[in-house]
């Protein structure tokens, strides 16, 4: 039976989670807009794209830090006043605040998304991987309304600057529930054990193998993110019909968010469940960017479906291969902050890439080409393995 604290802990975990990517999914279809009324060029606006992802991984190291020095708790606070202010910032009208208010929400969704996944090992520590399905979902359904209500939001404001400023409220509500009614931490039975040299946890491939996912997985929904309205835009496509492509797309991680971890409950490992939802990813691309455009709805569906499961699966690794709380906080630290770092140079890279003239077909294939790469560490890093410090050194244990 599910304790009332499990239960609060777990609303809260979803409103928190749907702060944490409509400051990056809303700016996308407005990306032509913003081209053409802050004369961004196609370099420019990959940089606009790649600085929430960029400091998103250069922020989520110092997560575990923060969550020691001051609690958890109030670290996630700290997290949502600075997404509430870098979403707000963005849109002032001074020279650079678009850079720096994105710079601001990427480092707030770092910090936060990095102590979630520590918070779900201990409040819910049996049900972890499920949990985490349930909090990429909240992820997933942030994603799709920033992608699906920012040009509706333009067209009722009156302006992009006022769609992409009232995603604050979001943010802010959630800091007043989180505020109010937070778990606070259980009190520590005797002394509390010290915290691994990161060099420990490098030294493990089992790390690498899962931070090298994560990123490459993660570059493939950053580029989704930024890219998607604008390269289906160059396909025919119209602005309003692009971002309800990549909404409804986004929408479909949804189902998969949720059911990825059940799926691999069905396997000894995650392996088979990880190469499923690759192969999704790498279908929906193709459907979207090479295939006909009548293969539109299928390709959004099915990509979708890959990147919800890849996310979500990523996210569960750092719970499954890790034994407790503390142990979950630092790989989650390391994995994302490395993984996002590498992240963060697809969507630019794709906007070099466009700069220089390169067609939408060459970009799908060269994403399809590197989720071949990630097919390579999901069979690494989903195999039954877990990192352990019960000895006072770190070791992997084969269960």
């Amino acid at each position: 039976m599910i304790s009332s604290r499990a239960r609060c802990f777990i609303v809260l975990m979803f409103v928190v989670g749907l702060n944490l990517r409509p400051a990056m999914s809303s700016v996308a279809p407005l990306l032509t807009r913003l081209q053409e009324t802050a004369g961004l060029s196609p370099a420019a606006a990959g940089v606009l794209t790649t600085l929430p992802v960029l400091f998103l991984g250069l922020a989520a190291p110092l997560a575990p830090l923060l969550g020691q020095r001051i609690g958890s708790e109030r670290a996630l606070s700290l997290a949502l006043v600075l997404l509430a202010g870098g979403l707000m910032v963005r849109v002032l009208p001074l020279p650079g605040v678009l850079y720096l208010g994105s710079a601001m929400a990427g480092s707030a969704i770092g910090i936060a998304g990095t102590l979630l996944p520590a918070l779900v090992k201990r409040e819910v520590p049996r049900s972890a991987d499920l949990l985490t399905g349930l909090y990429t979902m909240a992820l997933c359904l942030g994603g799709a309304l920033g992608a699906g209500l920012s040009v509706p939001l333009m067209q009722w404001l009156g302006s992009w600057q006022l769609s992409l400023i009232s995603w604050s409220l979001l943010a802010i509500t959630a800091l007043v529930l989180w505020v109010g009614f937070a778990p606070t931490a259980p009190l520590r039975q005797g002394p509390v054990p010290a915290r691994l040299p990161l060099s420990s946890l490098l030294g493990q491939p089992l790390t690498w193998q899962v931070m090298l996912f994560m990123g490459i997985q993660s570059s493939m929904a950053y580029i989704v993110f930024g890219w998607l309205p604008t390269l289906l835009v160059e396909r025919g496509y119209s602005e309003a019909d692009a971002g309800w492509t990549m909404a409804v797309s986004i929408m479909c991680q949804l189902a998969s968010a949720l059911s990825a971890p059940w799926f691999a409950r069905l396997y000894k490992d995650q392996r088979p469940a990880l190469l499923v939802v690759l192969a999704f990813t790498a279908l929906g691309l193709a459907l979207l960017l090479i295939a006909p455009l009548r293969w539109q709805w299928p390709g959004a569906a099915l990509l979708g479906l890959g990147q919800g499961g890849s996310f979500s699966l990523a996210l569960s690794l750092l719970v499954l291969r890790t034994a407790n709380e503390r142990l979950a906080g630092q790989l989650s630290g390391l994995v994302q902050g490395g993984g996002y770092t590498i992240a963060a140079l697809g969507p630019f890279g794709v906007g070099l890439m466009l700069q220089t003239g390169a067609t939408t077909q060459h970009i799908a294939w060269l994403l399809i080409g590197l989720i071949g790469i990630c097919c390579g560490f999901a069979l690494l890093a989903g195999r039954k393995r877990q990192l352990d410090d019960q000895s006072g050194q770190l070791q992997v244990h084969h269960q």
